[in-house]
């Protein structure tokens, strides 16, 4: 199993784990919290069989990488990418975040800059500012990010639970193997036993982790920039995210997915990668 090491704790390295499969242009896949990077598996195959090499990690603190007890603020989350793509001198790279992975992407354009970046990809983003404040009166209420963390402490495996069924909008598009449904109990089982291997640490400090202000940050991305996101989405709403985007970021563009939850690059794969793949081979 490959690793990179980004840090040290005491007596242990802080190793992140990834994999490197395919050829062609690289295509870097930020995963979502409280996932890792076996969650891209709808677009993963996609990208290596349409001839791009594909990089997924595991976030510090999440699936196969180390669980420190610190690190879980993203000016450390991009140090951790920019080891990675050092490690493996990633050039003319496509970096693709989901959820919380969109602030990596946000982060590391603005900090290390593009010079091994061609295009950006932000699916479900957290960006420009999730907390309400007097100058950003779009966001949400500190008061919902404090029941979440409390929920954490009180039940970790129940808060899960429900975070799904929010994740996936269970109760709009859920059902047995045998429907048509666009997200089965199983899929769903299979994010909540990788959300509880996660450290509980990080699970908790990573709440505080969604409040970060990418306003100065969004500037500085000088890539193309392909945005797409759900409009029903219950975990980062629309309105206090991607769709104020277009106007921070120059030379973007915005996918808005009908009906599509938070985690519409499993449950509407089927419109998120035609428009992922029509993005990546544009000149």
């Amino acid at each position: 199993m490959p690793y990179v090491k980004v840090g040290q704790e005491n007596s242990g390295d802080i190793e992140i784990y990834y994999e490197d499969l395919g050829s062609g242009q690289p295509v870097v896949l930020i995963h979502g919290f409280p996932l890792n990077g076996h969650s891209w598996e709808k677009q993963t195959a996609m990208l290596i069989d349409n001839g791009f090499r594909v990089i997924t990690y595991d976030r510090r603190g999440f699936g196969a990488s180390s669980q420190p007890s610190g690190g879980y603020d993203y000016d450390t989350f991009a140090a951790d990418l920019n080891h990675l793509m050092t490690k493996l001198d990633l050039r003319d790279a496509v970096l693709v975040g989901f959820s919380m992975g969109t602030g990596e992407v946000t982060r590391y354009l603005s900090t290390y800059g593009s010079e091994r970046v061609s295009k950006a990809v932000l699916i479900g983003a957290i960006p420009p500012f999730l907390l309400k404040t007097d100058d950003n009166p779009e966001g949400v209420d500190q008061s919902v990010f404090d029941e979440i963390k409390a929920a954490i402490v009180k039940d970790r495996p129940s808060y899960h639970t429900t975070f799904f069924k929010n994740f996936y909008n269970t109760d709009k598009l859920g059902g047995g193997i045998l429907t048509e449904a666009r997200i089965t109990d199983e899929a769903v089982q299979m994010s909540w036993n990788v959300a509880v291997e996660a450290s509980a640490i990080a699970t908790l400090k990573c709440v505080d982790t969604w409040l970060t202000d990418f306003r100065d940050d969004l500037p500085k991305i000088d890539v193309p920039t392909l945005i797409i996101h759900g409009d029903a989405d219950r975990i980062l709403p629309f309105a206090s995210t991607s769709e104020r985007l277009p106007d921070l970021i120059k030379n973007s563009r915005l996918v808005v997915i009908s009906g599509g939850p938070h985690a519409i690059g499993w449950t509407h794969a089927d419109e998120v990668n035609p428009a992922l793949l029509e993005f990546l081979k544009e000149n």
